[in-house]
C-alpha cells in the first residue's frame, strides 16, 4: 500500500511539473499581452502590470495600415484550405491502399513511407524551383498546393481504414448497387472520421506554424501568414513593436485552441462507440 501511495504521489508530482513546464510560456504570453511596451521589462515577467490589452489589440489591428487582419485571414485560408485538402486526399489514398488490391500496392506504400522520413525543409528548394516554372511564386496557390500533400496522413488513413472499415460492409454496399465513390463518401469517410479529424488538426497546426515555405515563395506582404508578419515586426524597430508582437502572438493561438475544442467531440464519440462495441 505504501509503495502504491508513493508511486501515485511521484506520478502526480511529475505530471504537475510537466503541466507547469507546458503552461508557463502560455501564462507569460497572456500576461505580457496586457502590458505596454515599457512595462514588458519594468514589471515582473509572470504577473500583470497596468492593463493595456485593449490598446495593444487596437494597435496590432491598425499597425502598418491594418496588415495583421489580412495576415490572420491568409493564415486561416492556408491552414483551413490546406488541412481540408490534405485530409481529403490522404483519406482517398489511404482508403484505396487499404481496400483495393492492385499490382504495385506495396511499392506505392513503401514510397509513401519513405516520403514520411524526408524532412519538409529539405524539399523546400525543389518546391521553389518547381513553382517558379509553373508561375506559382507569390501566389496563395504556391503555399496551398504543397500543404495539401501529407504522406503521414496517407499512412494514418491507410492504417485506420484497414482496422475500422469492414470489407463485408463495403460488399453490402456494392450488392445494393452503390458505386465506389458513394460507398467511400457515405461509409468509409464516416467510419474513418476520428482518424481524419486527427489528421486535420495535425495538418492545421503544422500549416499554421509554417514559416520556411511562405518565406521562400511569397514576396507580397499582403499574402503573408502571421508567422512571417510577426517575424518582420520583430526584426525591425524591435523596441517600438515588441508589445504588438507579443499581442499578435497571443491572438494567433486563439484559432488553434478553438479548432481543438470544437473538434474534440469526434474523439469522444469514437471512444463511446468503441465501448458500446465491446
Amino acid at each position: 500500500m505504501r509503495t502504491s501511495m508513493r508511486a501515485q504521489v511521484l506520478t502526480t508530482a511529475f505530471l504537475f511539473v510537466v503541466a507547469v513546464y507546458i503552461l508557463l510560456p502560455v501564462w507569460w504570453l497572456v500576461v505580457s499581452a496586457t502590458k505596454s511596451g515599457g512595462d514588458l521589462f519594468d514589471t515582473p515577467g509572470l504577473w500583470f502590470g497596468d492593463l493595456n490589452l485593449a490598446g495593444n489589440v487596437e494597435r496590432v489591428m491598425s499597425q502598418d495600415g491594418g496588415l495583421y487582419p489580412r495576415w490572420l485571414l491568409n493564415t486561416l485560408i492556408y491552414s483551413g484550405g490546406g488541412a481540408l485538402g490534405a485530409t481529403l486526399l490522404a483519406a482517398m489514398a489511404g482508403y484505396a491502399l487499404a481496400k483495393y488490391p492492385f499490382r504495385g500496392r506495396g511499392a506505392v506504400f513503401a514510397v509513401i513511407m519513405g516520403a514520411v522520413l524526408v524532412p519538409a525543409p529539405l524539399i523546400t528548394l525543389p518546391l521553389y524551383l518547381l513553382e517558379s516554372r509553373l508561375g506559382l511564386l507569390n501566389t496563395m496557390w504556391g503555399v496551398l498546393l504543397p500543404c495539401m500533400v501529407s504522406p503521414f496522413g496517407v499512412y494514418l488513413a491507410r492504417a485506420y481504414a484497414e482496422a475500422a472499415v469492414p470489407d463485408t460492409l463495403l460488399e453490402a454496399g456494392r450488392i445494393d448497387g452503390a458505386g465506389e465513390l458513394r460507398i467511400f463518401f457515405t461509409v468509409g469517410i464516416r467510419l474513418m472520421a476520428p482518424a481524419l479529424v486527427t489528421l486535420f488538426l495535425f495538418q492545421f497546426v503544422a500549416i499554421w506554424n509554417n514559416f520556411f515555405l511562405p518565406m521562400m515563395v511569397l514576396n507580397d506582404q499582403a499574402l503573408w501568414p502571421i508567422t512571417l508578419g510577426l517575424v518582420k515586426w520583430h526584426g525591425i524597430r524591435t523596441g517600438f513593436l515588441r508589445d504588438a508582437v507579443v499581442t499578435g502572438a497571443l491572438i494567433s493561438i486563439i484559432p488553434v485552441i478553438l479548432a481543438f475544442v470544437s473538434l474534440q467531440r469526434f474523439w469522444k464519440a469514437d471512444l463511446a462507440a468503441g465501448s458500446v462495441k465491446l
